[in-house]
């Protein structure tokens, strides 16, 4: 029988009382980058595509990617390409069952952040 006192308590911990760790939002930041990396993917994929169909075709897919909203994709997509590359670095030393203390897991939480973030940096000043 369900106990009558309990209140408007929710059943098992919301998404409005859990405070989030590093660990499940880099997690859910590796899933949301990977599905990102599929959309630059595709837009790489079209560019080349529209080259070999002709100058009109290159014309369109080149104007679009050129474009500020094209950079600022690509810039994002070389961002999630470091970042996933990182975290799955850091999956293959966790598969070794190494590193998965939480201090240790949070270091290296950070280090794909902030490694991310310095590499896509480095890499667009390098292109």
């Amino acid at each position: 029988m369900a106990d009558v006192n309990r209140g408007n308590r929710p059943l098992s911990p919301h998404i409005t009382i859990y405070r989030p760790q590093l660990n499940s939002i880099t997690s859910i930041l590796t899933r949301i980058t990977g599905n990102g990396l599929i959309v630059g993917g595709l837009l790489m994929t079209w560019w080349f595509v529209a080259a070999a169909m002709g100058p009109d075709a290159f014309a369109t897919a080149d104007a679009v990617l050129t474009s500020w909203f094209g950079d600022l994709v690509m810039f994002l997509s070389l961002w999630a390409l470091w970042y996933h590359t990182l975290t799955g670095l850091r999956h293959l030393i966790w598969d070794t069952g190494r590193g998965l203390d939480l201090p240790t897991a949070e270091k290296l939480g950070w280090a794909c952040v902030g490694g991310s973030v310095v590499l896509t940096i480095l890499t667009a000043l390098v292109i």
